[in-house]
């Protein structure tokens, strides 16, 4: 990947999460920008996206923001000046909790010891 597309990618990346944040409300989940992959010609973009909290609603949030892209697209090439203006897609992103499961599993057979929230008595200063 060429570093021109690479920095194209992470500045979409950066003013579309922006973008999604002050426009956009998802009461009780989280919703983050993952990643964004432009074609090398730029007239498309997907946009990953990751939904942490209700399973049931991560495709409720996929077709909201996919039926808003023209929208979203307008408010982000309006900060990102481009030849072209790329057509966004969003879609699912579940790596965190692949990660999640990974570790989880490891820490079930005992190949790694997770790190303990430390008690509120560790947490005191000593005198």
């Amino acid at each position: 990947m060429s570093q021109r597309i690479s920095r194209v990618n992470e500045l979409l990346k950066r003013e579309t999460s922006a973008c999604i944040e002050k426009n956009f409300e998802f009461p009780g989940i989280l919703v983050t920008v993952h990643e964004v992959k432009v074609a090398h010609d730029l007239r498309a973009a997907e946009i990953f996206i990751g939904v942490i909290g209700s399973d049931g609603r991560k495709q409720e949030v996929l077709d909201q923001l996919n039926k808003k892209h023209g929208f979203i697209q307008n408010v982000v090439m309006k900060r990102v000046v481009l030849r072209n203006t790329p057509r966004f897609s969003f879609v699912s992103d579940d790596s965190i909790e692949r990660g999640v499961r990974v570790l989880n599993i490891l820490e079930e057979i005992g190949e790694i010891e997770l790190p303990e929230e430390p008690d509120d008595e560790k947490r005191k200063p000593r005198r």
